[in-house]
């Protein structure tokens, strides 16, 4: 069984993303990784160099800046690393400059890779997500945030990034089949020291409005504030992932958040009372189709 890893970045060490501890979090299961960095300004190269494994394979690309359409360019740059994956790869991991896998999940991926590896019928395995937000502290419980996506997928040469890149379906479009996990993908693009944040937020905007509408936008971004965008967090209890600890001992968040809260309208106040009583959540966004065990 071949498995290799590849992810897409630019300006990795300007926007505070933690690549290198995604990277080093599913190196353990890879036997190769591609990285697509973009033209970047700073230093992400070095940093992914300084990793120092002889897994690791870049790839350099430049990104479409033009490109306004739904955050089509992160899809654009996610394909260009898959497409540079070798030929003999059995499952591809993606993970996000901003994601990271915990190491006590390694196991449970690898046995689930290796149970499935000859079930031609699932095309991807599908992992639970925590959503950090504003601290390391706390963590989205609301229906703001989705609660799965696509992580590893069987390497066919027939899929491609979707939308975004949030996830994957096959290339005529047909949503993926695939299998839930028991691990959890810790993400932690929200929990940024408020100026890298702001810096982030609107760098990024620009891949999903028009130049006409970024004026407007931009300030908004330098006015972006966790207490005014949250509706409800809940207290984290467990650990951090090992690579995350120096990054987190390191970080000042002053955040602070009363989880007594729940600032939501009527319908979702509805709507989650429902969910946390079945565990249906109504209407809830899903980019794939779920097999059974």
């Amino acid at each position: 069984m071949k498995v290799t890893g590849f992810t897409f970045i630019r300006n990795a060490e300007k926007f505070g993303y933690p690549i290198v501890e995604a990277i080093r979090s599913i190196l353990p299961l890879c036997d190769e990784f591609v990285v697509a960095v973009g033209n970047s300004t700073d230093n992400t190269i070095g940093l992914i160099q300084a990793i120092g494994s002889s897994k690791i394979r870049l790839i350099h690309t430049i990104w479409n800046d033009e490109l306004r359409e739904g955050g089509r360019v992160l899809a654009e740059e996610t394909d260009k690393a898959l497409a540079a994956i070798s030929a003999d790869t059995d499952w591809a991991f993606y993970i996000q400059g901003d994601e990271v896998l915990h190491e006590q999940y390694l196991d449970t991926v690898r046995q689930a890779m290796q149970d499935n590896l000859n079930d031609l019928g699932v095309d991807g395995l599908l992992f639970k997500y925590l959503h950090f937000y504003g601290s390391f502290r706390y963590v989205g419980d609301s229906r703001r945030w989705y609660r799965r996506e696509i992580r590893v997928i069987r390497h066919t040469g027939n899929v491609a990034s979707y939308r975004d890149a949030q996830g994957f379906r096959k290339k005529d479009n047909t949503k993926l089949r695939v299998k839930l996990i028991d691990a959890y993908i810790y993400h932690y693009g929200w929990v940024k020291p408020i100026e890298l944040q702001r810096a982030k937020v609107g760098y990024f905007y620009r891949f999903w409005h028009s130049e006409e509408a970024m004026q407007r936008v931009a300030n908004e971004a330098k006015q972006f504030s966790y207490e005014q965008h949250i509706d409800s967090l809940a207290e984290f209890t467990g650990t951090h992932p090992a690579v995350m600890l120096p990054r987190i001992a390191s970080t000042n968040n002053s955040f602070t958040f009363d989880t007594r809260q729940r600032r939501y309208s009527p319908r979702v106040r509805i709507l989650t009372f429902i969910e946390k009583l079945t565990n249906w959540r109504i209407g809830e966004y899903k980019n794939y189709r779920l097999l059974g065990k």
